[in-house]
This record gives structure tokens, sequence and C-alpha cells, in this order.
């Protein structure tokens, strides 16, 4: 029987997500994440070399597209077509909130970005996307109104301990629709800073 190669490749870049979110890169287990793929983990150092090869590899998976997959704002849509971005990554995170857990540990553990090229491309057309859709919004202004958005999202799941003993109550639709409302307020006062 042939060895499907994609398969089990995809298969340790599903188990080293779940192995690296639970666990940062320094505590998952090159053992652990080949029992998770349901392979033996010398499969691992043939796919990817090394653990942080495979780290790598699976950041470029997961997020390499983080900021897309949410889609982009409306050209001339404003702090409302802003706002409705911010809403739909902060609905990414929530489908896949193991995406926020592996950017906390990428800053936490690692001295360099992996995919950094191809990631940076990225989140500077992300960053044109919300420029184009505010024109009052210089290109200057539009990558830290995006950094804000991915914050105020991401915070919700990395960030989890400190939401509950701030605003216990708080559901994760509450949680949305308050971000949705404040990343409206951040384009509106990066529009009036632009006018300044």
């Amino acid at each position: 029987m042939a060895w499907d190669t994609a398969a089990t490749r995809q298969a340790l870049l599903d188990a080293g997500a779940r192995q690296f979110a639970r666990h940062g890169f320094s505590g998952a287990r090159m053992d652990g994440i080949g029992a998770d793929a349901g392979v033996n983990k010398e499969r691992v150092y043939q796919y990817f070399g090394n653990k942080r090869g495979l780290f790598d590899a699976v950041l470029a998976d997961r997020l390499g597209d983080l900021l897309g997959a949410a889609g982009s704002p409306e050209p001339g849509s404003g702090s409302a077509g802003i706002g409705a971005y911010a809403g739909a990554l902060f609905d990414r995170f929530a489908a896949h909130p193991e995406l926020a857990r592996l950017l906390a540990w990428e800053n936490l553990e690692l001295d360099d970005t992996a995919d950094a090229d191809a990631r940076a491309a990225r989140c500077a057309a992300q960053a044109g996307a919300l420029a184009a859709a505010s024109p009052a919004i210089t290109r200057a202004a539009a990558p830290g109104l995006l950094l804000s958005i991915v914050t105020l999202c991401a915070g919700w799941w990395v960030f989890g301990r400190v939401a509950e003993m701030i605003s216990p109550a708080a559901s994760a639709a509450d949680r949305r629709a308050e971000i949705v409302a404040q990343a409206e307020a951040l384009a509106e006062a990066a529009e009036v800073l632009a006018g300044a």
C-alpha cells in the first residue's frame, strides 16, 4: 500500500497546531505530535526536519491567511465596513481559537517571525484594504489601525482569565459587538486625525 504523503503531512500540521497551541513551542514534544497525528515521530523529522521546521510550517499553514480569511472591507465602506471586518476577524478567531494561542506562543518563544515575508505582504495588503475602505485613513495610519483590530480580536482568547476578572458576565457575542463598535470608533478617530 502506498503512503499518502499529502495526508500524512496534513495530519502532522493539524497535530502540530493542536500541540503547539496547547503547550507552546518549548512544551510540545515531537513524540506527542507524532502520536497525535497517528504516525511515528520520525515522520515529523522526515517531513519538517526539526521541531522549529514543523512550528514554522504550522504557523505558515494556520496564520498565513488569517487576516484575509476574514475578508476585507469594501472600498469606500467607511467605519461601518471596518467594524464589520473586525467582527469577521473575531469570528475567525472564534472558529479557530488555536490561532490566537499560536500567535501568542510565537511572540513569547521565538526571536523571529515564521514565514515573515509572506505574512508581512498579507498584512500590508490588508492594511491597504482598510485605507481603501475609508479614504480619510492614510496609508501610514492603516497598519496601526489593523494592529489594534487584531489585538482586540485575539485578546479575548489570549487573555481569557483577565477577561473573566474584568467582565465575568460577558459572552463571546457581547465581546464581538464591543469589538465591532470599538473598531468603528478607532476608524472614525483615525479619520479625524488624518484630517487634523
